[in-house]
C-alpha cells in the first residue's frame, strides 16, 4: 500500500514538473515570438506575422503566416537553440495556391483597398493605375492580400487589378511606358475624344505605350485593352523619372493645385484624398513615396527642431498633429508647410490655415495639436525615404 502511495506521489510529481517546464518553455517561446516580432514586424499595416502556438509533451506546434521569411527562419533558429522541440507550420507568404501568379498591376484609375476581404469593409488606401503590387493570397470571396510600393497590406478584390506571374510582370516592367498628367481625364476607343471612352484617368496613371497616333498616344492596360490617350496630357514614363528635380516650390505649385479637392478617409488620389493621401500623393508626383498614413510618415525624413516656434521650417516640410503624453505621441494628422505660419492640409477638403493668431485662417485647434515637423526633401533615400527610382517594387525586384 505504502509503495503504491509513493508511486501515485512520484506520477503526480513528475506531471506537475513536466507542466512546469511546457509552461516554461512556452513563456520563452513567447518572448521570443514578441523579440522578433518587434524587430521585423512592429506594424502589422506594413508587415504580416501572425504566429499562435499550440504545445503538448513539450513539443510546439507553430503555425500562422508571415511574409517575411529572416523573421520565420530567426524564430526557428532562436527556439532551436532555446533547446525547444517545434513543428513548424508556418505559411510563408505568397501561398503555393497561387501558382506563381503573386505579382500584380492596378488596372482601375483609382483601385479601392480594403481592411478586410470584403466590399462593405473600411477603405484603407488607394492605388493608382500602373502601380505594381505583390500579391500574397486569395479569400474565398475573391479579394486578394497585396502589397503596394509604400509596404502597405490590405486586401483588393480581383476587378482592381491584372493577376500576373513573374515573366508578365516583367515584360510591363521593360515596356515603354507613359506617365498621366491631367487631374483628370480619360482614354478613348479611338484617336478622338467624341469616341466610346474606355475608361477615366487621374493624374499618376501608367500605361503602357504602343504607338504615336496623331494627336494621340495609343496605349495598353495591364489587362491588355487597348485606348488612346490625348499626346498633350501624359509624357514619356522615362523621361518624367529622368527630369524629376523637386523643390521646396515645386512642391508647394503641385499641392496648390489640389485645392478644394473633397476630403475621404482612405482617398490618395485627384478625385479625393484623406491628410496622408494628399501628402503622399504630392510627394509622388515629385517622383518620392512616402508610407502611406500620417503615423508612418512621421517615422521618416529629419526631424526639425520646432520646441521655441516656427522660425526653422522651410516649404515643403511635414507637419505632425496629435495628442501627447510623457509616455505615448499619437499622430492623427499631417500639413505641408507652405510660408508665413501657413500650411496645406486635406481637412473637409484640401485648404490652407494658419498657425498665426492674426489671420482669418488661423486655427487654434491644429496649433493646439501640433507635434512636430519632418524634412522630407534632404532625406531622398535615407531616413526611410525612397524613390520611383529606387524603390525595389517600381524596379521589379519585389
Amino acid at each position: 500500500m505504502k509503495f503504491k502511495i509513493v508511486l501515485v506521489f512520484l506520477v503526480i510529481t513528475l506531471f506537475v514538473n513536466l507542466q512546469a517546464q511546457e509552461r516554461t518553455k512556452m513563456q520563452e517561446l513567447n518572448s521570443i515570438i514578441s523579440k522578433i516580432k518587434n524587430e521585423y514586424a512592429k506594424d502589422k499595416r506594413t508587415s504580416i506575422f501572425d504566429i499562435t502556438i499550440v504545445g503538448y509533451d513539450n513539443i510546439f506546434s507553430i503555425s500562422g503566416m508571415t511574409n517575411l521569411p529572416d523573421a520565420k527562419n530567426k524564430l526557428i533558429d532562436d527556439a532551436k537553440t532555446k533547446g525547444i522541440e517545434i513543428v513548424d507550420k508556418i505559411e510563408l507568404l505568397p501561398v503555393k495556391e497561387l501558382n506563381g501568379k503573386t505579382y500584380g498591376i492596378i488596372n482601375l484609375s483609382c483601385a479601392n483597398f480594403r481592411t478586410k476581404p470584403d466590399h462593405d469593409q473600411e477603405l484603407s488606401t488607394q492605388a493608382l493605375l500602373g502601380t505594381p503590387i505583390k500579391v500574397y493570397k486569395k479569400d474565398a470571396s475573391g479579394y486578394y492580400l497585396v502589397q503596394t510600393p509604400d509596404n502597405y497590406i490590405s486586401w483588393l478584390d480581383d476587378d482592381g487589378f491584372q493577376l500576373m506571374t513573374k515573366n508578365e510582370f516583367d515584360d510591363w516592367n521593360k515596356a515603354k511606358k507613359i506617365f498621366y498628367l491631367k487631374e483628370y481625364g480619360f482614354s478613348y476607343s479611338e484617336p478622338n475624344e467624341n469616341s466610346e471612352r474606355v475608361s477615366d484617368l487621374v493624374v499618376g496613371n501608367i500605361l503602357k505605350f504602343v504607338e504615336k497616333v496623331e494627336k494621340y498616344v495609343k496605349v495598353q492596360y495591364p489587362d491588355n485593352r487597348i485606348a488612346y490617350v490625348k499626346a498633350d496630357e501624359c509624357i514619356d514614363y522615362e523621361q518624367w523619372i529622368n527630369e524629376l528635380n523637386p523643390t521646396k516650390e515645386s512642391i508647394l505649385s503641385t499641392a496648390r493645385k489640389f485645392m478644394g479637392i473633397p476630403y475621404l478617409w482612405g482617398g490618395t488620389s485627384s478625385k479625393t484624398m484623406d491628410c496622408s493621401g494628399f501628402t503622399k500623393m504630392v510627394y509622388y508626383l515629385h517622383g518620392i513615396i512616402l508610407e502611406r498614413d500620417a503615423s508612418l510618415q512621421v517615422h521618416t525624413g529629419e526631424l526639425i527642431d520646432t520646441k521655441d516656434g516656427f522660425e526653422n521650417l522651410q516649404l515643403g516640410d511635414l507637419l505632425f498633429f496629435g495628442t501627447k503624453s510623457p509616455d505615448r505621441e499619437r499622430i492623427t494628422h499631417v500639413a505641408i508647410y507652405i510660408g508665413s505660419l501657413e500650411f496645406i492640409h486635406s481637412a473637409g477638403r484640401v485648404r490652407i490655415n494658419s498657425f498665426d493668431k492674426n489671420k482669418e485662417n488661423f486655427s487654434p485647434y491644429r496649433l493646439s495639436h501640433f507635434i512636430k515637423a519632418k524634412r522630407i526633401l534632404t532625406s531622398i533615400d535615407k531616413n526611410g525615404i525612397n524613390t520611383v527610382k529606387t524603390n525595389k517594387f517600381y524596379k521589379g525586384e519585389i
